[in-house]
Parts: structure tokens; C-alpha cells; sequence
């Protein structure tokens, strides 16, 4: 069987993704396993949104999940927040493609994004928050090394409802070798 790193790789993101994050955006099956209420979300928003990245890089990362045969992004992973006094960022990551989802691929990028972090980028704490019902996740980055620091009661607004977030953290040198 190929390794991860042979079928997938990193790379940031561009105006050629538009299209396929957009789609995983208005997608509400997606978007009900993230801490985001969904909303449609135009073509054009995502457009000046990528614009809108490039011109404020300092603080933010924002890679594709890419197939590598296709170049097409399967999947998306952020650094995102980047505090260089703290040296901490906020994690968001999302495997848009649902045929690319439970391959092991959102742990692949997790790990090269936090090593990128640490790494290359200096930082030394990575942060994130997911929905407390998304038990999936959870396992996936405890897995990794991250440690649950906390539960934001009634955090977000999604479907009707109100849900729970859980904080979890990761500081450089935690993270978990497989």
C-alpha cells in the first residue's frame, strides 16, 4: 500500500481551489461536523476571500490537502491567528472530498501542519476547538498529541441549537511520534 506522503501533499492555497472549498462550504453535511454555523456562501465571497489571505499572510496559513496525480485539493488545513509574540496559532482543518475521508489523510495533515508550525514557523503552542459531539476529531487529536484544556458551554449556534466546544492544545515537543 502507497504512503500518505506518496497520494497527498500540502500546499497553499489559490484562486484554482475557489471553486472545490466552495462547494464544501455550501455543503451542510460538511459544515455540520465543524464549529462554523452554515451559510451560503457565494462563489465571489470566496473569491476576495482568497484575495484577501494573500494580502494578510503575516498571520495565517492556509494550505490544500492536495491529490497528488490531480493537484486537486481534497481537503484544506490552517494555521490560523498566528500570535508571534505568544508563538501560538489557532488549527482549523477540513476533508472536504467525502471520498477522501477516512483514509487517514486529516491526521497526515494535522501532523505536517503542527510540524510546520513548530518547525518552521517557531511557534509553540497550537490551539483549536471542535464541536464536543465530533468524537472522530477528538480521537484523531488526542492521537496526535493535542490535550483537552477545557468545554466552552454553549459556544456555538448550529442547526437550532446550541452546542459545546472543546478547547484542546498542543505544545511543540507533545507531539505524538506513530
Amino acid at each position: 500500500m502507497a504512503e500518505l506522503s506518496d497520494l497527498y501533499f500540502l500546499r497553499e492555497i489559490s484562486q484554482k481551489d475557489v471553486s472545490v472549498i466552495n462547494g464544501w462550504r455550501n455543503d451542510r453535511t460538511i459544515v455540520s461536523s465543524l464549529g462554523a454555523p452554515f451559510r451560503y456562501i457565494d462563489v465571489s465571497i470566496d473569491e476576495r476571500w482568497v484575495d484577501n489571505y494573500y494580502s494578510n499572510r503575516s498571520s495565517m496559513v492556509r494550505l490544500s490537502i492536495c491529490d497528488t496525480k490531480t493537484d486537486v485539493a481534497v481537503g484544506v488545513v490552517y494555521l490560523l491567528n498566528i500570535d508571534w509574540v505568544a508563538r501560538n496559532c489557532e488549527f482549523a482543518i477540513m476533508i472536504g472530498d467525502v471520498n477522501h475521508q477516512g483514509r487517514g489523510i486529516g491526521e497526515y495533515a494535522t501532523r505536517l501542519a503542527v510540524q510546520h508550525a513548530f518547525n518552521d514557523l517557531n511557534l509553540h503552542r497550537v490551539y483549536l476547538t471542535l464541536l464536543e459531539e465530533n468524537t472522530r476529531a477528538f480521537k484523531l487529536y488526542a492521537k496526535v498529541g493535542f490535550k483537552k484544556e477545557g468545554l466552552l458551554r454553549h459556544a456555538v449556534f448550529k442547526n437550532g441549537q446550541y452546542l459545546n466546544l472543546i478547547q484542546m492544545s498542543l505544545i511543540s515537543g507533545e507531539i505524538c511520534v506513530e
